[in-house]
């Protein structure tokens, strides 16, 4: 009885913990998903964008490991062959994936947008598979086709197609299939230290930032550096709202991937991703309310075939958690009765021999 409560309170306030860390990762994805739709519409640059997100986020990490340095805490650095060979292809991944979809923005309406980056999930899916970080289910496979079908449902004929977009995004949730399983055995490979995401963003953003570099400058540099077509320079008054508006947006990109890895790293890049698909649902729903969109019978049934499917994810994720801990409780139970066992049978065996000497 008491084992039973005490899985029953640990399973609860697991869910209770994940459940804060998907709201509170909720918050900055939201955000920072609007906000970025907004500035591009008047700021063609969202490539330069992304990388000086990235170096901001990489110069807040290296200050809050300063900080917790003074505070006593360890700091973990990867020599350059584990650098090399755990975090470059995480890194380049994330710069790509987090820097084609900044750049669809310019092309695609958010709607468009979340269709089909929906289809990050069946890309985590298949390198989970690969990877072997989640191991092959019916239910596994049917949740995830109910959850993207449910998602194509819900916004089709909702958005106007743009064939340039279209490609962006899809390059960007292929990239973040990729992102997402390597970065979950980043966080969860104890050998590394990385499981702090603190640690985790100091250690990719320096190589995102070089990898978003070239294409940024490739693509627009000239532009961005022409006076006709970039920043007025020869006005301050233009160049610090600009300026203002790119630094408050890295701070949210903080938050977004300082939450993204903290509740990865308790969980897993499927769940993340399933918790990524109820986050998609929340901005469509803002964004068809905003721009008073009517929604058919269709996108409603979509919309509750995908609800359903996130319910049946979190259905199976509890589950699956409890035998976990009762397993656990067994095989400690187990233990501890074959501990008493062994005990038990030396005892007899010293009384024994106690007692053919004593004849």
């Amino acid at each position: 009885m008491d084992n039973k409560m005490q899985m029953s309170g640990r399973c609860a306030s697991e869910t209770l913990y994940t459940l804060f860390l998907v709201l509170f990762y909720y918050t900055f994805a939201i955000g920072l998903t609007f906000y970025n739709k907004w500035m591009f519409k008047s700021f063609h640059f969202p490539l330069i964008t992304t990388s000086v997100h990235f170096l901001v986020v990489f110069i807040i990490s290296a200050i809050c490991r300063i900080v917790f340095r003074k505070c006593k805490k360890t700091n973990p650095y990867l020599p350059w062959p584990a650098y090399l060979k755990n975090v470059v292809i995480t890194g380049l991944a994330s710069a790509l994936d987090i820097g084609l979809s900044n750049w669809s923005f310019v092309f695609i309406t958010i709607s468009l947008y979340t269709m089909v980056k929906s289809t990050a999930i069946i890309f985590i899916l298949g390198f989970a598979l690969l990877f072997k970080l989640e191991k092959p289910r019916v239910s596994l496979i049917f949740v995830i086709l109910l959850i993207s079908s449910g998602l194509f449902l819900f916004v089709y004929k909702s958005s106007q197609f743009n064939l340039e977009g279209f490609l962006l995004v899809l390059a960007a949730s292929f990239l973040g299939g990729i992102r997402w399983t390597m970065s979950q055995i980043l966080t969860q490979k104890q050998e590394l230290g990385l499981s702090n995401p603190i640690d985790l963003l100091y250690h990719l953003q320096p190589i995102m930032f070089i990898g978003i570099l070239p294409l940024a400058f490739g693509l627009e540099g000239a532009q961005f550096f022409s006076l006709k077509t970039g920043l007025n320079y020869d006005d301050l008054a233009d160049v610090i709202p600009v300026a203002i508006k790119i630094s408050f947006g890295a701070i949210l990109a903080f938050m977004l991937s300082f939450s993204e890895y903290l509740l990865l790293s308790h969980t897993s890049s499927l769940t993340l991703a399933v918790s990524g698909i109820f986050k998609e649902v929340c901005i469509l729903i803002m964004a068809t309310t905003i721009n008073h969109n009517r929604l058919s019978l269709l996108n409603v049934g979509g919309f509750m075939t995908c609800m359903l499917g996130i319910c049946l994810h979190v259905f199976l994720k509890y589950r699956r958690n409890s035998r976990d801990e009762a397993d656990k409780l067994i095989n400690k139970d187990t233990i501890k009765m074959n501990l008493l066992k062994k005990t038990s049978s030396d005892s007899d065996s010293e009384a024994e021999i106690f007692s053919y000497h004593s004849h």
